[in-house]
C-alpha cells in the first residue's frame, strides 16, 4: 500500500450541536469512531487537526499525531481545505495521498475504505469521493409555486434520472492536488455507496439521535 495520511478534522465551536466531536455515540466519542475505523483498516499515519483542547487530549491519549489548528482556520465559514493545507505544512513527512475522515460521518461500511483505496490506485485517480443516489422528487419554489426540478408531475419515482449527492463518508485525494488548492481533480472517481450508514451526517441533535438508532439497529447486520 502506498504512503497515505489519514486526516481527521475536528474543530471546536459547533453552534448547532455544541462539543459534538466528544459527544458519546455508543461507547466512543464521535471522533473515536473515525479513529477506530482508520486503525481497523490498517492505517498507521493518522493525524487529527483541531483547535479543541479536549479533542487534542483524547487524540494524544490514543497515540495519534495532533496538529493544533489556529482559530482563524476553524471558523464556521472556513473551508476544510485550509485546515488540510495547514496540517501538511506542519507535518515533517511527505505523503502520496490523503484520506479525509470527518467525525460527523462516524458510521461507515467495514470494507469501504479498502475498496476505495483499491479503486483509487487501480484507476490512477487524482481524487475519490463517496456518493449516494438521491431518490426524492425535487423541485424549486418561487412566488409560492412549486416547480419540479428532476422529474415531471406524475412521473414514477423509479423512472427518475439517477442523481447523486456527496454523503461525506470519505474522501481521498493526492497531496499535490491539495497544494494546488483543490480537493477534487479532473480524474475524480465517484464511489457509489448504497448502505444505510450513508444517511448519517451529524450536525444537529436530531442527526445524533438518528445515528444512535442506526448504530443500535444495524450493528449486528453490517
Amino acid at each position: 500500500m502506498k504512503n497515505y495520511l489519514v486526516l481527521i478534522p475536528a474543530r471546536a465551536g459547533s453552534q448547532r450541536l455544541p462539543e459534538k466531536n466528544m459527544k458519546m455515540l455508543g461507547d466512543l466519542p464521535l471522533i473515536g469512531h473515525s479513529i477506530n475505523y482508520a486503525r481497523q483498516a490498517g492505517f498507521e499515519h493518522i493525524t487529527v487537526t483541531t483547535n479543541d483542547f479536549e479533542v487534542a487530549a483524547y487524540a494524544k491519549s490514543k497515540d495519534l499525531n495532533v496538529i493544533h489548528r489556529p482559530d482563524e482556520l476553524a471558523g464556521n465559514q472556513e473551508p476544510v481545505i485550509s485546515a488540510i493545507q495547514h496540517a501538511l505544512e506542519n507535518l515533517p513527512d511527505d505523503y502520496y495521498s490523503i484520506i479525509l475522515l470527518q467525525p460527523t460521518n462516524p458510521l461507515r461500511p467495514e470494507t469501504l475504505l479498502r475498496e476505495a483505496i483499491q479503486i483509487f490506485e487501480e484507476e490512477n485517480c487524482e481524487s475519490l469521493m463517496t456518493v449516494s443516489r438521491n431518490v426524492h422528487k425535487l423541485g424549486t419554489i418561487s412566488n409560492n409555486r412549486f416547480k419540479p426540478y428532476n422529474y415531471k408531475m406524475g412521473q414514477r419515482s423509479q423512472d427518475l434520472q439517477p442523481l447523486y449527492y456527496e454523503n461525506g463518508l470519505l474522501y481521498i485525494f493526492k497531496t499535490e492536488l491539495v497544494k494546488q488548492g483543490k480537493l477534487l481533480g479532473e480524474k475524480n472517481f465517484p464511489l457509489i455507496v448504497e448502505h444505510p450508514f450513508a444517511e448519517i451526517d451529524i450536525d444537529t441533535e436530531t442527526d445524533f439521535k438518528k445515528a444512535e438508532m442506526y448504530l443500535n439497529f444495524y450493528k449486528d447486520i453490517y
